[in-house]
């Protein structure tokens, strides 16, 4: 790393990986020096795509690449615990998409390992990152509506989805909960912490994985969350927090909204709305730029993304996981899917 530019190696060529790469080539600190892909071809298109210099048909060639920084992983989840593993073993920094791993056992091995090596390593959770929802949580956290009381909060896409793609496969954690569902669970737990116990109902394909779940979430301060994610039916994506004293309403989009509503109390309703300087509202820049500035500063992972929050993410969807019976391959029968959660 320079003293003004942070130089990213980019792991995979998907959808994710291009939006990423576009909003992460106009930040003026950041250079993307290579990119790989499990077929040459592939990287070399995408290189092309975006003038990038170096392009790696494997993934290894990409994590011993010492012009590299940091590595952005942008496989399917199942890949993360390699890719994300194979860059850090050989000093490369890490931002690994969400859901993070797996399950929360993959999830532990790799902040292990970073943490072995002295490498950062933050999941690409870019809501947390949203300067808005930064905002929500800081009027929250300064007691704006008082104790929290209930959390509520949905994503579904419509589809239909046929079996064959990657959201209804098994071995590619298919599913409405890994993909969706992580949203709605990672908010509660922003504004709430880890919950103290889960309850959950889902409705499994023929592939066993789940079309739709809803879960119910608690904490030992009576406070209750409600989250629902689907692949059968596409939701409000809202959320709601209710306190003592008020409410906030996210009426869309509450993973990158262009808005909220805040009502207190005996007041008017007060309207905060996302800034234009801050670029688009589906902008991944937030998340990059938060990296660069934690790397710039010499820390290991970022206050807004903690590695322990995100194993506390991941214990919550292993116990959602547990509770309405759907295991992936390769996740042994005996594997502790239901792992005591951590009281709030």
């Amino acid at each position: 790393m320079t003293a003004d530019t942070v130089r990213w190696g980019i792991l995979a060529t998907g959808g994710i990986a291009a939006a990423f790469t576009a909003d992460l080539i106009d930040l003026p600190d950041a250079e993307v020096v290579a990119v790989a892909s499990r077929s040459e071809a592939s990287a070399k298109t995408f290189a092309e795509r975006f003038g990038i210099p170096r392009a790696y048909g494997d993934w290894s060639a990409l994590a011993q690449d010492e012009d590299i920084d940091v590595v952005y992983v942008a496989t399917p989840h199942t890949a993360h615990r390699t890719a994300a593993g194979l860059c850090l073993a050989a000093g490369r920094h890490v931002l690994c998409e969400k859901p993070f791993t797996l399950n929360v056992r993959e999830a532990a091995e790799l902040v292990a390992l970073a943490r072995e090596h002295g490498r950062f390593l933050m999941e690409a959770m870019w809501m947390y990152c949203n300067p808005l929802v930064r905002r929500l949580k800081s009027l929250v956290d300064d007691g704006a509506i008082g104790e929290v009381r209930t959390v509520q909060a949905d994503f579904g896409l419509a589809g239909p989805f046929p079996p064959s793609h990657r959201l209804r496969n098994p071995e590619l954690g298919g599913g409405a909960l890994l993909d969706l569902g992580v949203y709605p669970v990672s908010f509660a737990q922003l504004l709430l912490g880890e919950p103290s116990d889960v309850a959950a109902r889902a409705v499994l394909s023929e592939e066993g994985v789940d079309l739709q779940t809803g879960a119910l979430l608690s904490w030992e301060s009576g406070a209750l969350a409600s989250v629902h994610c689907s692949i059968v039916g596409g939701t409000a994506t809202s959320a709601s927090v209710t306190g003592s004293q008020g409410r906030i309403d996210i009426p869309h989009g509450f993973f990158f909204p262009d808005r909220f509503v805040l009502h207190r109390d005996g007041r008017d309703p007060e309207e905060f709305t996302a800034d234009p300087a801050d670029g688009p509202r589906n902008s991944l820049r937030h998340e990059a730029a938060e990296v660069m500035r934690a790397l710039s500063a010499g820390e290991t992972e970022s206050p807004l993304v903690p590695l322990d929050g995100t194993l506390a993410v991941m214990r919550t969807l292993d116990a959602i996981r547990d509770r309405v019976g759907v295991r992936y391959p390769g996740e042994t029968p005996d594997e502790d899917l239901a792992a005591e959660l951590t009281p709030a």
